[in-house]
């Protein structure tokens, strides 16, 4: 496949460890793995992780921004999650996930959505076991050990690492904003992938 059609160069991809999975690999992401290491650990395709961001960025692209709940547990991912949201207008949720906040009206949280985006299918299921109860869409991002189960659209990769997850939303902010029409084609963000990421 040419460089020029991935959204960032390969080497920006591998560095980040975008690609290496876990030791452990369920059946459903076999399809998403290139190959096993010596060591043990998987490696996700590269192709797959990229042209899944593209789908994941433009299914988002679809939906009007207060309609868009992202969800995140794991601590690596707050900051680029955070950042994600307020480059992008949506909402997200870093940290623990306030149980029946979509399906509970009673709640003082209670809020409405009509796609929700969760960093890891594991730490946001109770989010992913939500969703499934009111009836609307869910992506994840999936390691190779992750299941499947109630996700309807799966972007494979590293969803542990802060330099992985904050190189994923630094992409997503890009392509979410190109096709809003809100980034013109070419144009760069103003922020640097160092500020998606952890120090």
């Amino acid at each position: 496949m040419a460089e020029e059609s991935f959204l960032v160069p390969r080497d920006v991809y591998l560095k980040s460890g975008i690609h290496i999975g876990t030791k452990f690999r369920t059946k459903y992401m076999e399809q998403f793995i290139y190959k096993t290491r010596p060591d043990g650990l998987s490696v996700l395709n590269l192709q797959k992780i990229d042209e899944r961001i593209k789908i994941a960025a433009s299914f988002l692209a679809q939906y009007d921004e207060k309609d868009i709940l992202i969800i995140c547990r794991r601590e690596n991912g707050w900051k680029a999650v955070e950042l994600f949201g307020k480059l992008t207008g949506i909402r997200t949720f870093a940290g623990r996930y306030p149980p029946g906040i979509l399906t509970n009206p009673n709640l003082e949280e209670y809020t409405e959505a009509k796609i929700v985006f969760v960093v890891d299918a594991w730490p946001d299921r109770n989010a992913v076991l939500d969703v499934v109860k009111v009836g609307i869409p869910v992506i994840a991002l999936c390691d190779t050990n992750n299941q499947s189960n109630y996700i309807d659209f799966v972007v494979p990769c590293n969803n542990k690492g802060k330099k992985s997850l904050g190189l994923l939303f630094c992409i997503l902010t890009k392509e979410f904003l190109k096709a809003k029409g809100k980034l013109k084609e070419g144009e760069e963000l103003k922020e640097k992938l160092e500020d998606f990421t952890e120090e």
